[in-house]
C-alpha cells in the first residue's frame, strides 16, 4: 500500500511481538520503523550505552517526522512517542507465550537463522524470563497504563498482533477522520 501517514507506538513485554508486528506494519505501508533498544544502545562489536541526552536527541529527530512506528519495551523516558502518537499500542499477550518467544528467539538467533540485533546469553536469557517479564507484569504494565492515561483515547490494548494489523488497516481506510 504505502503513502499511510500515521505515527504509531507499540510497547509491551520481551517476546510480546511489538519487533515483528513493527516490522510488519512498516513493509505494508512504507513506514519507517525504530527500536527503543537502538535509542538505548549503540551497537558495536561491543554495545555500549548511550548517554540519556543522546538517547532522548535520537527519539526527539524520530518523533519529528511525519510518520513513523516505535517499538520498545521502554516507558520511563520518552513521553513524546507516546505524545505524538496516533495510535498507542499495549501488547499484553499470555506470559507463556512471550516466554515461549524469548526462548525461540534465543535458539534461532544463536543457530543463525535469524538476524539479532544484540548478544544474546543465557545470563542475558534468564533476566529476559525471569526479571524484565516478571516485572513488567509485576509493574511495568501497570505504570504504563498510568504514563499513557492521559492518551487514553489512542491507547489500544491488545492480545495479539492480528489486532493491531486490523485497528491500522481500519485508520489506513480512505474516510478516516
Amino acid at each position: 500500500m504505502g503513502g499511510l501517514h500515521i505515527k504509531i507506538r507499540i510497547i509491551g513485554g520481551c517476546g510480546s511481538g511489538k519487533s515483528y508486528i513493527a516490522r510488519e506494519l512498516s513493509g505494508r505501508y512504507g513506514i519507517p520503523c525504530y527500536e527503543t533498544d537502538n535509542f538505548v544502545w549503540e551497537r558495536g562489536p561491543v554495545d555500549s550505552r548511550r548517554s540519556p541526552e543522546v538517547r532522548d536527541a535520537r527519539l526527539l529527530e524520530a518523533v519529528a517526522g511525519k510518520e513513523w512506528i516505535i517499538e520498545g519495551v521502554h516507558y520511563k523516558w520518552g513521553i513524546e512517542s507516546f505524545r505524538q502518537a496516533d495510535l498507542i499500542f499495549v501488547i499484553t499477550p499470555n506470559k507463556y507465550v512471550r516466554d515461549m518467544r524469548v526462548v525461540q528467539r534465543f535458539i534461532k538467533t544463536n543457530l543463525g537463522l535469524e538476524q539479532r540485533n544484540y548478544r544474546q546469553s543465557l545470563q542475558n536469557l534468564y533476566v529476559m524470563l525471569f526479571e524484565w517479564n516478571r516485572g513488567f507484569d509485576r509493574e511495568g504494565l501497570l505504570k504504563i497504563m498510568e504514563l499513557t492515561g492521559e492518551f487514553a483515547a489512542k491507547r489500544i490494548v491488545v492480545k495479539n498482533n492480528r489486532d493491531i494489523l486490523k485497528y491500522v488497516g481500519e485508520y489506513a481506510k480512505p474516510d478516516h477522520d
